[in-house]
């Protein structure tokens, strides 16, 4: 009578086979989960070369420019509206008017030419966002960019996916503030969480805001 034809031991090798055919795609989908959450799926913090030096934490910080000198069209377009060459010289013309780190500026000034920026917070074709409506219902500038006046160059700080973004949506009163206060970079919330709360309460009926979860808020 002849033996099995394979040794013992091979069956524990095809357990581990059969297990490693089951985890190698379960590993693969979670790790691209994983993936496209984390900061390197999301572009944050992610470094953008702009075709000019610029500071926020001057511009922003040490000279307290409003966001709107320069992002004009925020309180009235879906778009916040990159700044016109004309907008910097307005300033420029009589301050660092001779300055080479201004060079590029004065070129596109004089040429009635705009300056190629590089966008650093890009939503898919897909997504409909406005800025006017967010900004008029009490929803700061700092909720989605951050804090710009601490910023050298501009990085994209929140995730701005779907999940990130809904979580506002459910629940919108803790991000809203009185709209007088809506480009600070500093305003904070009460600290007691029942002030906080009344707060955000009492904002959503000012400004008429409700929680917003169907597809079309934002798929259009």
């Amino acid at each position: 009578m002849s033996g099995p034809l394979f040794p013992r031991w091979t069956n524990t090798v095809s357990r581990f086979s059969a297990a490693g055919l089951l985890a190698v795609p379960a590993i693969a989908i979670g790790g691209l989960m994983a993936y496209v959450r984390s900061p390197y799926g999301t572009n944050m913090q992610r470094p953008y070369e702009q075709p000019i030096e610029f500071d926020h934490r001057h511009h922003a910080g040490d000279e307290q420019i409003d966001c709107r000198y320069c992002h004009w069209s925020v309180e009235k377009s879906p778009s916040a509206g990159i700044p016109s060459t004309t907008v910097c010289m307005s300033c420029h013309a009589q301050i660092w008017n001779k300055s080479p780190y201004l060079t590029e500026v004065r070129k596109a000034f004089f040429a009635d030419q705009p300056i190629p920026w590089v966008r650093v917070h890009n939503l898919p074709d897909f997504v409909y966002f406005n800025h006017a409506i967010h900004v008029n219902k009490g929803v700061g500038c700092v909720s989605c960019h951050g804090r710009v006046d601490e910023m050298a160059a501009i990085e994209q700080k929140k995730p701005l996916t779907m999940g990130w973004c809904l979580e506002c949506h459910r629940d919108p009163k803790s991000q809203l503030r009185p709209l007088e206060y809506i480009t600070s970079m500093t305003w904070t919330p009460p600290a007691d969480p029942k002030e906080a709360a009344a707060l955000g309460e009492k904002l959503a009926q000012d400004y008429d805001v409700h929680s917003r979860t169907s597809c079309s808020t934002c798929h259009r």
